[in-house]
């Protein structure tokens, strides 16, 4: 049975694991105090949240999510779910699934609009989930990374 809460300190080691799963699987390298610093604003839950996915009492999924304002829709926000990773040998148990069903309760609950998010487009095992529970409304994504 999978069960969705709050990460709790104790969780800190095995969401690293799985964080860093999420951060190879896009090819990316990232500092060790990013996860610090994620890590305390997970805890913190005022600006950035995580959800844990539990499995047989083990931690096998993390999605992370952030509210912000929208000017399309001014007397609502908006929620945007950043990061979702399923351990691999969890996958196709219904845990993404389950984890952004959380999520989507969570943003009601907070009268939020609209929960969306993005992924890469050759992700076709995590869009075959997605095209099940929310609609892709085509937008490409381009950016400009500043320095710091």
């Amino acid at each position: 049975m999978i069960t969705i809460r709050k990460l709790v300190p104790s969780d800190r080691d095995t969401w690293e694991d799985l964080f860093r799963g999420y951060i190879d699987f896009y090819e990316r390298v990232e500092p060790a105090e990013m996860y610090e610093r994620a890590w305390n604003e997970f805890l913190a839950d005022t600006r950035l949240h995580a959800l844990g996915a539990t499995l047989d009492g083990r931690l096998v999924g993390i999605v992370h999510f952030l509210v912000h304002a929208s000017t399309s829709i001014p007397d609502a926000d908006v929620c945007y779910l950043q990061d979702l990773f399923t351990a691999p040998d969890a996958r196709g148990l219904g845990v993404g699934r389950a984890l952004i069903s959380a999520v989507t309760d969570w943003a009601k609950a907070h009268d939020c609009a609209r929960v969306y998010w993005h992924t890469h487009e050759s992700n076709t095992t995590a869009r075959r989930l997605y095209d099940k529970v929310a609609e892709n409304r085509g937008f490409i994504q381009y950016r400009i990374e500043l320095p710091r």
